[in-house]
């Protein structure tokens, strides 16, 4: 049984606090309200505008770094919101690692709507993808879990796979094994958000996309990495008219949805093996998993 990992440091409303009155103290007299405990982090409500992000493991204060690191530059310029730090926090004896104040969001959390409706997504996450996905410097931070060839994810894909927590086990096996003899991306590394899934957007009251939040696993390398949320928000309606906003990008390479929909088996089933304890993210498993069997074969 896979279950949400546990904290190895314990955070709470004073801790915060102190935090903010040492390092930024201008911000330290708003109201503050815990508002989630994630897989990797802390998070709390800081006023009307701002969210304190505090690492709950130390695998995730790295993630931490590697955000306050690029996402200031990367997203400067950018055609959405997004959760990079305004205000970064550094470890101290108080808390051992780095951590950070982001822009708050009013927005609804686009995992809690229905597919159908995300098709009012497809045009503003492409022009999210197509700004963001741009080459990056040699020394970009690696993951060895995102952008990576699709290979290197075969042994994890296939121990759950057969882990029984997989519906319609062997035919996802067939579009993986199809996936994986596939032609690398020709193109140099891409910048990636790496995790572009439902939860890690925000939606406006108009079905709008205000904000993509979370660069966690920001990485560099295959852009069919990203290219996978065709399955993990969208209907195939919703992935005709991504495809369609997207443009040209990706056209010379032929191979790219392909991969892209290996990509949404990988994520698919990390998603259903790994979420026991967490309702909301297995049935996002379950509903990428349907979508890529309505598209067998990869069609779009």
């Amino acid at each position: 049984m896979a279950t949400h990992p546990a904290a190895e440091i314990f955070v709470d409303t004073g801790l915060v606090r102190q935090l903010l009155l040492d390092q930024h103290p201008a911000l330290a007299d708003a109201a503050l309200q815990p508002v989630a405990n994630g897989w990797d982090n802390y998070i709390y409500r800081l006023g009307t505008d701002y969210a304190v992000r505090l690492p709950r493991r130390r695998s995730a204060a790295a993630l931490t770094a590697n955000e306050q690191t690029w996402l200031p530059g990367l997203t400067a310029d950018l055609p959405v919101g997004t959760s990079a730090p305004l205000f970064a926090g550094q470890p101290s004896d108080a808390f051992p690692w780095p951590w950070s104040v982001t822009r708050w969001f009013t927005g609804t959390e686009v995992s809690l709507q229905p597919r159908d409706r995300n098709v009012a997504l497809a045009a503003p996450l492409a022009r999210f993808l197509n700004a963001f996905h741009q080459p990056a410097p040699a020394g970009f931070p690696r993951n060895p879990v995102r952008g990576v060839p699709l290979r290197d994810r075969d042994d994890a894909v296939r121990s759950r796979l057969d882990s029984g927590m997989v519906p319609h086990a062997a035919r996802i096996r067939e579009l993986w094994e199809t996936s994986l003899g596939l032609p690398l991306w020709p193109g140099p590394p891409v910048w990636l958000h790496g995790d572009l899934h439902p939860a890690n957007l925000v939606g406006t009251s108009g079905g709008g996309l205000e904000a993509v939040i979370d660069f966690g696993d920001l990485t560099a390398g295959d852009p069919a990495t990203d290219l996978a949320a065709a399955w993990l928000v969208f209907d195939r309606n919703g992935r005709s008219a991504l495809r369609a906003a997207l443009g040209n990008q990706y056209d010379a390479d032929p191979y790219i949805w392909g991969r892209a929909q290996g990509w949404a088996v990988c994520m698919a089933s990390s998603l259903l093996a790994n979420s026991d304890d967490h309702p909301g993210m297995y049935l996002m498993g379950s509903e990428t998993l349907m979508e890529i069997l309505t598209d067998a074969g990869g069609g779009m």
